[in-house]
């Protein structure tokens, strides 16, 4: 077993008896409308699905375009990526802008009035436009021969990352754009030498997002940690496919 993952998690479980103040990040929201079964398993029983290797390449882009785009909050001004595809915006200078990219331990947060659930979730950045409205921006990293672009279908779950973090500073109170952004690097893999220099495309994509969706879900998840049953497996969820089919096996006599 890997000494990562523990599957008899007794910490950060939701209880329904509890006022003390439970967050509930947007990964998680995610887990619910991909799969309830787990959502349930994960926060109320404390079984999580195994994790995946951590993506220590896409972790190394997201900070150096931090501190990139950082040295041009610093100045006040747009990034030349910015100003070549029209983007009249500069990067946001906010004294919390630290706290807001800090996923694990603050982050954007807001309070669901009459609960004591937190929704929860860490930015990669944000611009602000002449309007003083907020565009959420997130960073991708890939490896791809075609052109990067949104149209895939599991790509719905950045689409739905994005609406989420608009919803949650649109309930701290910020005017924030309908449109956002994703800068996406997409690694050069068609030079002859490597020479240890990873090229990158990047290019930046805009995404007009609608969290119309977003309270009713939150909801939904709130109902179902409150329930006392199992929920029902999301319709594609591999890991309950895989479970599924593993307790279908007669074990030999």
């Amino acid at each position: 077993m890997s000494k990562y993952y523990h599957p008899g998690r007794t910490k950060n479980l939701y209880d329904p008896r509890s006022d003390k103040p439970f967050r509930l990040s947007r990964s998680k929201l995610d887990l619910f409308i991909n799969c309830p079964r787990c959502f349930y398993l994960d926060r109320r029983m404390g079984i999580a699905q195994p994790p995946g290797y951590p993506f220590t390449l896409n972790s190394a882009v997201d900070n150096l375009l931090k501190k990139e785009f950082d040295a041009y909050r610093n100045r006040g001004e747009a990034h030349p990526l910015m100003k070549e595809q029209g983007i009249d915006a500069v990067p946001l200078a906010h004294p919390q802008i630290e706290e807001w990219r800090d996923s694990m331990h603050k982050g954007i947060t807001y309070r669901i009035p009459g609960t004591n659930i937190i929704i929860t979730g860490g930015i990669d950045d944000i611009w602000v436009n002449p309007a003083g409205e907020y565009m959420i921006v997130d960073y991708k990293a890939t490896s791809k021969t075609e052109e990067v672009n949104l149209d895939a279908e599991w790509q719905i779950g950045y689409k739905r990352q994005m609406e989420i973090y608009q919803w949650l500073f649109r309930k701290n109170g910020f005017a924030v754009s309908p449109v956002g952004y994703f800068v996406y690097c997409n690694a050069d893999t068609s030079k002859m030498m490597f020479g240890g220099v990873l090229e990158f495309a990047i290019k930046i994509i805009s995404y007009t997002g609608d969290d119309s969706w977003v309270e009713k879900t939150i909801w939904q998840a709130i109902n179902c940690l409150q329930a006392e049953k199992l929920p029902a497996s999301g319709p594609d969820c591999d890991y309950c496919k895989y479970t599924s089919a593993l307790l279908s096996l007669q074990a030999p006599e």
